[in-house]
């Protein structure tokens, strides 16, 4: 599949349990998640962005957050793979559920971003 998506969240149980929830309705769609610190407290983990983002199996991946030392880390790994990166600021569970869902559907990364737009946080 061309498009995955990748969650990175400060939690492990969120970034798995928001996983879970995509899964209903993307079940064929590659998502993969970073969740806490490598040892598994609250925070992020460059080494755990880096294997979601090279164990997804999609050509380009869309990346959702949960806060903004997330989307440090987040903006520091997309430099360092070779993968298509594309970084939301968008609300986490709605942005991914609405990213998921198009991708299952087959629907183009342009139309998939204009759906988003709605849900980005504004500064």
């Amino acid at each position: 599949m061309k498009l995955g998506i990748t969650i990175v969240s400060h939690v492990p149980e969120v970034a798995t349990g928001l996983k879970k929830l995509l899964k209903q309705v993307a079940a064929d769609v590659s998502i993969t998640v970073a969740g806490g610190t490598n040892d598994d407290n609250v925070g992020t983990s460059m080494e755990k962005i880096l294997t979601a983002f090279s164990t997804n199996q999609a050509e380009e991946i869309l990346a959702f957050y949960d806060l903004g030392s997330a989307k440090m880390n987040l903006e520091m790994a997309i430099e360092m793979t070779n993968k298509k990166v594309h970084l939301y600021d968008a609300a986490l569970i709605e942005g991914a559920y609405t990213a998921a869902s198009l991708i299952q559907a087959g629907v183009q990364l342009d139309e998939i971003e204009k759906q988003l737009k709605p849900l980005l946080i504004k500064d």
